[in-house]
C-alpha cells in the first residue's frame, strides 16, 4: 500500500474526522486554536487512488532562541494503527516533520492495550499486596496493541515514561470510561455501586437541579474552579483559556463543548465541562465548592451528563485520567475510587512515544525538563 502525506486544509481535516465514529478531541482542527502557544499544521494521508485515509493535527513548540521545534500529535495521528505496514504511515510523517524543523516528534497512539472492569479494580483495592492497576489481572487484553508497540520500537520510537516528562501537555495513559453501546440506561444505572445510586437519590430528594450553562456562565465556572484549585493544590487555568476553548470548539461544531452546573436552592455547588466528538464524550474539567457536599451535587451532575451523552447516541462516556495507583495512601487514589463507582472500566493506552530526529537536542530537552 503506497501512501503519500501532505498538508491539508482545516476543512478537509474536519470532514475526515466527521466521517469517523469518533476521534480524540485533541485531534480536531479547532484544538490548535485552544493551544495558542503552539504553531499547528493539519496533515492528511492519501492512498494510490487519492482518497484520504488518515489525518493528524501537529502542534509545534519552538525551542528557546533557535528555530527548531518539538512536533506533538496529542492522542494521534488518526490512522490505521493496526496496519502491518505501519512504517509506510509513519516514515513519510517523520520526513515531513524534519523538513518543518522538528528536532523531536511526540505522539500518542489512540490504541488501547488493557481494560479492567469495576469488579477487577475493587478486588485489587481490597488486596493489600496490590499497589498498582498493572498488578491486577486485566479483564480484556488487546494482543494487536502489543504488536503496535513492537513495530514502533523496531522503527526507533522510544516509549515515554508513565505520565511523561512532557514538554507542554502530556495526555494520560490511564483513563476511566463508562461504555454505553448496546446498554440501556437502566443497565448503566444498575452498574453504579450502591453509594453512587444512594447519592444520586439523595441529591434528587434534596432538590438538586442540574442545568446546562452558556458562554456567559464561564465566570461562574471559574469561581468554582478556583475554589477547587486552592483545595486540591493545583494551578488553575485562567478564565480566558475556557472562553477561548468555548469559542473555538463551538464555532467548529456547536455541540463540541458543553458546561453543566449542579445547584441547590439557587446556589451553584459544582460544575463541569464536557467535550463531544462523534460517539465519544469526555468529562473534561470538574469543579466544586467547599459547601453543600452533603446534598451530593457531583453525583447528580455526572448522572445528568451521562444521560445526555446517552441521548446523543454516544458509545462511551469518558471520565478522563486516573493514576494507576491502588494504594489508599496515594494522594491520587481518590480519583479512581470516585470513578470506579460508576461501574465503568479502567483503560490503559500504549502511552506516548518519542522519535528523536536530532538526538543531541532531544537529550538536551530531556535534561532541561527533568530539572524543572
Amino acid at each position: 500500500m503506497s501512501l503519500t502525506l501532505r498538508t491539508i486544509s482545516r476543512d478537509q481535516h474536519l470532514a475526515y474526522i466527521q466521517s469517523l465514529p469518533s476521534a480524540s478531541h485533541c485531534q480536531v482542527p479547532a484544538w490548535a486554536d485552544v493551544k495558542t502557544e503552539w504553531r499547528s499544521e493539519n496533515l492528511g494521508w492519501f492512498d494510490k487512488s487519492g482518497e484520504m485515509v488518515g489525518a493528524g493535527l501537529v502542534l509545534y513548540r519552538q525551542l528557546p532562541k533557535i528555530k527548531r521545534y518539538l512536533a506533538y500529535l496529542p492522542e494521534g495521528p488518526v490512522i490505521n494503527w493496526y496496519a502491518p505496514n505501519l512504517d509506510d504511515w509513519l516514515q513519510p510523517m517523520l520526513t515531513h516533520l524534519k523538513q518543518q524543523g522538528a528536532f523531536s516528534v511526540k505522539m500518542g497512539p489512540p490504541v488501547v492495550i488493557r481494560r479492567w472492569d469495576s469488579a477487577a479494580i475493587k478486588s485489587g483495592i481490597q488486596d493489600p499486596d496490590v499497589k498498582r492497576l498493572r498488578d491486577v489481572e486485566a479483564t480484556h487484553i488487546e494482543p494487536r496493541a502489543f504488536e503496535v508497540s513492537d513495530r514502533l520500537r523496531k522503527m526507533g520510537w522510544q516509549q515515554g515514561e508513565d505520565g511523561g516528562a512532557g514538554f507542554g501537555d502530556v495526555q494520560p495513559r490511564y483513563v476511566f470510561q463508562v461504555p454505553l453501546a448496546n446498554r440501556s440506561l437502566e443497565d448503566v444505572l444498575k452498574g453504579f455501586n450502591q453509594l453512587w445510586r444512594r447519592n444520586i437519590k439523595k441529591a434528587d430528594k434534596a432538590g438538586v437541579e442540574v442545568v446546562q450553562g452558556s458562554y456567559e456562565d464561564l465566570a461562574e465556572w471559574q469561581r468554582l474552579y478556583e475554589i477547587t484549585a486552592v483545595r486540591d493544590h493545583f494551578r488553575p487555568r485562567p478564565l480566558s483559556y475556557f472562553e477561548r476553548m468555548w469559542k473555538v470548539l463551538n464555532s467548529e461544531d456547536p455541540n463540541r463543548m458543553r458546561l453543566y452546573f449542579a445547584r441547590h436552592n439557587g446556589v451553584n455547588l459544582s460544575a463541569a465541562t464536557m467535550l463531544v466528538v462523534g460517539g465519544h464524550v469526555w468529562y473534561s474539567y470538574g469543579a466544586s465548592d467547599n459547601i453543600g457536599r452533603e446534598v451530593r451535587p457531583s453525583n447528580a451532575m455526572q448522572w445528568r451528563m451521562l444521560r445526555d451523552s446517552y441521548a446523543m447516541g454516544a458509545t462511551v462516556y469518558d471520565l478522563r485520567g486516573i493514576s494507576d495507583s491502588l494504594d489508599e495512601t496515594d494522594h491520587l487514589f481518590g480519583l479512581i475510587q470516585f470513578k470506579v463507582g460508576t461501574g465503568g472500566e479502567a483503560v490503559e493506552y500504549v502511552g506516548e512515544w518519542d522519535f528523536p530526529l536530532n538526538k543531541l537536542l532531544h537529550k538536551a530537552l530531556d535534561i532541561y525538563m527533568s530539572r524543572r
